[in-house]
């Protein structure tokens, strides 16, 4: 698609992504953005992309169409248009991902704890003569340890995850 045609065109004319940005007045991680479609540019920048590597629109969008000027740019828009949708698409999909990931950080964090405020530290009342029990006592205390100083922070981090997530859904779902 778009971003596949780019990056073989640019290719094919011998540019570097930091020339082509140079060209178009942008970042080369613009450049490299586009390539990896994880953006796309805007109707005008797709022109400007058409004059620096001396293609036609058309062949950057993936196909060969012969219509009228006016019809060529409302083609255009309509391409990017689906282009955005999808991208828009995956955005949202991220969103979801990243909630429930959070969640069930969440959850584990919980669940964890609980079970180590049932078990009561257990290791403080083996025999540490033995050499696997020593070590496995050790790693043991070694896991609570970090846990419980390390815990609080990470859970704070996905409940703040969580927040924002669902302020993002619902800010976008009030435009």
């Amino acid at each position: 698609m778009l971003k596949d045609n780019i990056k073989s065109i640019r290719k094919a004319k011998g540019l570097s992504q930091q020339e082509l940005a140079v060209k178009l007045n942008v970042v080369r991680q613009t450049i490299s953005k586009w390539e990896q479609g994880l953006s796309v540019p805007d109707s005008d920048m797709l022109i400007a992309i058409s004059d620096a590597l001396e293609t036609p629109v058309s062949d950057l969008l993936g196909e060969t169409v012969v219509l009228p000027e006016a019809d060529s740019l409302r083609a255009i828009a309509e391409k990017l248009e689906v282009i955005n949708l999808q991208l828009a698409g995956k955005h949202i999909a991220r969103r979801r991902m990243f909630h429930w990931l959070s969640f069930s950080v969440c959850v584990l964090l919980v669940l964890i704890f609980a079970v180590l405020a049932g078990l009561d530290s257990p290791y403080l009342s083996w025999d540490y003569g033995n050499p696997e029990t020593a070590v496995a006592g050790v790693g043991f205390h070694v896991f609570e340890w970090l846990f419980i100083r390390l815990a609080p922070f990470v859970f704070g981090a996905a409940a703040v995850g969580i927040f924002v997530i669902r302020k993002k859904q619902q800010d976008c779902a009030g435009q």
